[in-house]
């Protein structure tokens, strides 16, 4: 459910955004990023099916992925905010928030190790070693993002961070076994 209202916070933004195009100038690092988190939503509904290999459910579990899933709504309120009033455009919304969605997109890292794990310690392993060094250098990208106003690095970080996504994806969860 809360998944759910994180897409629909997206889709609500977007559909500001074509409602009114001319209301505030558009920045694509903010839409890529939207764009990224969509499809983190997406994975996350995706992969959670293999929360069937867990043998014993506490109630600490679940109140552990209620709290990743209210991690991801909090990313894309970030992203989209119930008004802009403030700022003259995504652009200036996204560099002066910066700080608190890379700070919770950091954190969003740190939580999927412990869904990772929550899943087993085989499917842990089955990402070998590159999650183990794909996981530290994007919390270590996240937290310069958060100091960073360069636009080049948000280019370059949003860019090559979609990109693996769609591979990582693709090669680790394309089917659920």
């Amino acid at each position: 459910m809360v998944i759910g209202l994180g897409v629909a916070r997206l889709l609500s933004g977007i559909a500001r955004i074509i409602q009114h195009p001319k209301q505030y100038p558009l920045y694509p690092v903010h839409l890529a990023w939207a764009a990224s988190v969509l499809l983190m939503l997406a994975h996350f509904w995706w992969w959670e099916f293999g929360l069937f290999r867990v043998d014993q459910w506490t109630f600490g579990k679940y109140l552990f992925l209620i709290g990743y899933a209210v991690a991801l709504f909090l990313l894309c309120a970030l992203l989209f905010p119930e008004s802009l009033l403030d700022y003259r455009s995504y652009e200036e919304f996204f560099y002066e928030r910066r700080a608190w969605f890379f700070g919770v997109l950091a954190a969003i890292y740190v939580i999927d190790v412990g869904d990772t794990l929550l899943k087993g310690d085989a499917h842990f392993a089955s990402f070998g070693i590159e999650y183990l060094i794909r996981t530290p250098l994007i919390i270590m990208l996240c937290i310069a993002a958060m100091f960073v106003q360069n636009r080049r690095f948000h280019v370059s970080f949003v860019g090559a961070k979609l990109l693996y996504q769609f591979w990582w994806i693709t090669r680790f969860f394309d089917t659920i076994v």
